[in-house]
C-alpha cells in the first residue's frame, strides 16, 4: 500500500465509507478499462457504499425482528393450504397495509402456514427498511409481567412493542391467559390501535377468544373491536403441513376430509 492508499483509507475510515475503502481500487481499475469518466467512477463508488449500507441495515433489521426462521412468500404452498386467498395475500406483499397502519389476522388450525405467512410479510418489510418485531403470545405476556414486576412496563412497551412499525404476535390462543396477563395483552393492542400494524396468528375462531383471555368477554370484545377495525382477515383450512409426509406414509392414518394435500 502506497502513501496515497493510506490517505484514502484513513479518509474513508473517518467518513465511515467502509465499502468505498474496500472497493475503490477495483472500481478504479474497472473505470480505466471501461474508459469511464471521473463522474462515473465517483458515482460507482457512492453506489457501492449505498448498496453496502442498505444490506447492513436490512441484516440489522432482520436480526432485531427476532424471526425464528426466514420464510418467503414464494415458498408458501397455496395448493396445500385450502382456502388461503392467494390474490389477497400477494396484494399484502405491497406492504401498503403498513403505511395505512392496518392489521392482518391469520386464523386456522395448527400447521396450515399462518406463521409462515406472518414471517414472510414481516421479512419483506425488513427488506424495505421497516422495523418489525416477532414474538409469540406466550413470550409477550411473560415479558410484560416481568417488566411490570420490575416497574419498567412503560419502558418495555415503548421500546419493544410500540417502536416497531409491524408487531407480529404468533400463536394467540395456544395457552390460556390469566386475568392480569389478559389485561397486559390488551394494553399492547389498545396502545398500537391506529398507530402501527399488527400481524396476529391464532388457531381459534373469534368466538373462542374469551376463553383464552381469562373468560373476560368485555375485554375480548374491546380488543377484537380494535384489531378488526382496520384489518385483513385471512382464514386458512386444512391439515398440518408439517404432518403431511407422515400421513402419506401411513404413520398417522388418513388425512381429514378437508385436506387438499397432493
Amino acid at each position: 500500500m502506497n502513501i496515497q492508499d493510506e490517505r484514502i483509507q484513513a479518509a474513508c475510515e473517518r467518513l465511515t465509507l467502509k465499502a468505498v475503502a474496500d472497493q475503490y481500487a477495483v472500481l478504479a481499475q474497472e473505470a480505466v478499462q471501461g474508459d469511464h469518466s471521473f463522474s462515473d467512477y465517483l458515482e460507482h463508488c457512492l453506489k457501492t457504499e449505498l448498496d453496502a449500507r442498505r444490506l447492513r441495515s436490512q441484516a440489522m433489521l432482520v436480526r432485531i425482528a427476532g424471526f425464528p426462521a426466514i420464510k418467503l412468500l414464494d415458498d408458501f404452498d397455496f395448493r396445500f393450504a385450502k382456502g388461503a386467498p392467494k390474490k389477497a395475500i400477494q396484494n399484502l406483499a405491497s406492504l401498503a397495509f403498513i403505511e395505512r397502519k392496518e392489521n392482518i389476522i391469520l386464523l386456522g388450525p395448527s400447521g396450515v402456514g399462518k406463521t409462515h405467512l406472518a414471517i414472510a410479510l414481516g421479512y419483506l418489510a425488513t427488506l424495505g427498511g421497516i422495523k418489525v418485531k416477532f414474538i409469540t403470545a406466550a413470550d409477550l405476556v411473560m415479558q410484560l409481567e416481568k417488566a411490570q414486576r420490575q416497574e419498567r412496563l412503560e419502558t418495555l412497551m415503548k421500546r419493544s412493542f410500540m417502536a416497531p412499525s409491524v408487531l407480529i404476535i404468533d400463536e394467540v390462543g395456544y395457552l390460556p391467559l390469566q386475568r392480569n396477563q389478559a389485561n397486559l395483552f390488551f394494553q399492547v393492542i389498545a396502545k398500537r390501535y391506529e398507530t402501527g400494524s399488527i400481524i396476529l396468528t391464532s388457531n381459534l375462531s373469534f368466538g373462542e377468544w374469551d376463553v383464552t383471555f381469562a373468560g373476560n368477554s368485555a375485554l375480548t370484545a374491546a380488543m377484537l373491536d380494535r384489531l378488526m377495525h382496520h384489518a385483513h382477515l385471512i382464514q386458512i383450512k386444512g391439515e398440518s403441513y408439517r404432518l403431511k409426509d407422515k400421513r402419506k406414509a401411513g404413520v398417522l392414518g388418513l388425512a381429514p376430509q378437508t385436506s387438499t394435500a397432493s
